[in-house]
């Protein structure tokens, strides 16, 4: 039997598997990546379902490889981006998909961008919500890494410096 705690985090790496599976639905906030230079690297669309969040990713000009994937703290992206905060953790849980006390809201399962550098795709992120907490008064950002979450370690520092960065907005 599955631990209570390992379900948002199948749940949100199952979702990740269904790539394209279904027509996006209004994206009822979205987030424009850019890099550390300025330029545009895409968006992600985000969607309230009854289930949690739906994170439709657009991206485009990435290096090839696994990258942390993350809401964070502070909406603000101000190269090199650690305006952003640590993690979104509004209930104050442990960091990482493998923690036992539970994940951050803002954790989720790493990217694998192929070599051309674009990534269409989907993940759905049981444990967040748009709403008030989210959308307080410094915001919240989601923010790529140069390399993957060891989903363990915290902070994810694992992960290298901080490639991309968009302030949620409604």
């Amino acid at each position: 039997m599955m631990s209570r705690s390992l379900l948002p985090a199948t749940l949100t790496g199952l979702a990740a598997l269904a790539l394209g599976a279904a027509p996006a639905a209004a994206a009822d906030a979205v987030a424009r990546l850019h890099d550390p230079e300025g330029r545009n690297v895409g968006q992600v669309a985000l969607t309230e379902t009854p289930h949690g969040v739906l994170l439709h990713l657009h991206l485009r000009d990435l290096p090839s490889g696994a990258h942390a994937f993350h809401v964070h703290a502070v909406g603000r992206c101000i190269p090199p981006f650690t305006s952003a905060g640590g993690h979104f953790d509004p209930t104050d849980t442990g960091h990482g998909l493998m923690d036992d006390d539970g994940m951050h809201a803002g954790d989720m399962p790493n990217l694998h961008v192929p070599a051309d550098g674009a990534l269409q795709q989907e993940v759905l992120n049981t444990a967040l919500a748009l709403d008030d907490a989210l959308f307080d008064d410094d915001g919240a950002a989601i923010v790529i890494h140069e390399g993957p979450d060891d989903y363990v370690t915290n902070p994810a520092g694992a992960a290298g410096p901080r490639i991309a960065c968009g302030v949620i907005t409604r």
